[in-house]
């Protein structure tokens, strides 16, 4: 029996598509959003149809019939800490993903984009390694006030995929190594893999780390605090000026790195220094990683679609090679690691978790 699958990535600026026939990849395409387009919605939510209409476009283009499709496996939403592996999403997750207590990102609406793809042909609904997954240990928690505790909410997807994926390039054992993993995308994340197990990391989403290309990371508490009480801003304003109008974006007014690095190579001192600095507080999280390892590092790895601009890896390595052998895979293994891991569920249903 043959399995068809859609794998479906909702990122900030683009949503991803691949169709697999078992293991095997038909096609696997890229929808670009312009900013523009993503700022005339007011909340991820309220993309619902504009998401759903492109993806069914495409596969309309590629003449693929929903109603033959075994599975529809997205990039996770935020709920609960969960163990990683492969889920079927029910209501319960549909509503903590909801909630937005736990997290929002634009996977969030990928859980209920699954749900509605699969519905049509009666395919299961998936999700694989979410970014809440759990491994950290009991001192990664502390946030240092006694009521609020470090949550794990990072590209636990990808980070796991480029991991195995390093491991099997050097032939060696992910249970048996000590990595460091850098995701850049709309949001940066850094990650300690700890023997297998993803003990520390950022929360890449409304948390902690480096700024990015549209999120604020890491920011000083006193005036986030007044900003809060000003009363220039709603709730739902603030929290978009932290994810999705914050890093480049607010200091540039542009989140795309190629059209930054062009603005750069015209002369423009302001998108250097921006850009740079970005660089600079991401290779200090790494080293703060160094030391959640205690500076035991088999490797560092770059991954993400930001990783595919030399200028930036560049940056980032003459500040933290002094760790460890940095290596580059640019790019994401999230949809690959998505249809696989769909596939197996399929095959062994007794795999697919239940929240």
């Amino acid at each position: 029996m043959t399995y068809e699958i859609v794998a479906i990535n909702l990122g900030s600026t683009s949503t991803k598509v691949s169709y697999y026939r078992d293991e095997t990849c038909v096609f696997s395409e890229t929808i670009p959003h312009k900013a523009e387009q993503i700022r005339s919605f007011s909340s991820i939510w309220d993309q619902y149809d504009f998401r759903l209409e492109a993806i069914k476009r495409l596969l309309d283009q590629k003449e693929v019939d929903i109603k033959r499709l075994g599975a529809v496996v997205t990039r996770g939403g935020h709920t609960i800490p969960l163990e990683g592996g492969t889920y079927r999403i029910n209501q319960a997750m549909l509503d903590m993903s909801r909630s937005e207590k736990y997290g929002n990102h634009a996977t969030d609406l990928g859980l209920l984009i699954a749900c509605a793809l699969a519905g049509e042909g009666g395919g299961l609904p998936l999700t694989v390694d979410p970014p809440t997954t759990d491994e950290f240990e009991p001192l990664a928690r502390y946030s240092g006030l006694m009521g609020i505790s470090r949550r794990s909410s990072f590209h636990a997807l990808n980070h796991r995929a480029v991991a195995r994926q390093y491991a099997r390039d050097t032939d060696r054992d992910y249970e048996k190594l000590n990595l460091i993993g850098i995701h850049m995308g709309g949001g940066i994340t850094v990650v300690a893999h700890k023997r297998g197990r993803m003990v520390d990391a950022n929360n890449g989403i409304l948390g902690d780390g480096p700024f990015s290309t549209n999120r604020t990371g890491t920011l000083p508490t006193g005036p986030v605090i007044d900003m809060c009480f000003s009363g220039e801003y709603t709730r739902e304003q603030i929290r978009r000026r932290l994810n999705g109008n914050g890093g480049l974006m607010s200091y540039l007014g542009e989140m795309d790195i190629r059209t930054i690095e062009k603005r750069i190579d015209e002369g423009d001192e302001k998108a250097r220094e921006a850009l740079e600095a970005m660089c600079y507080q991401t290779a200090k999280e790494t080293a703060a990683m160094g030391a959640v390892l205690s500076g035991d590092v088999d490797a560092i790895y770059m991954t993400g679609g930001v990783a595919n601009s030399a200028r930036v890896t560049g940056l980032i390595r003459e500040r933290v090679s002094f760790i460890a052998p940095v290596v580059i895979y640019p790019g994401e293994f999230e949809m690959q690691s998505l249809a696989l891991n769909a596939c197996e569920a399929l095959k062994d249903p007794s795999r697919i978790k239940q929240l």
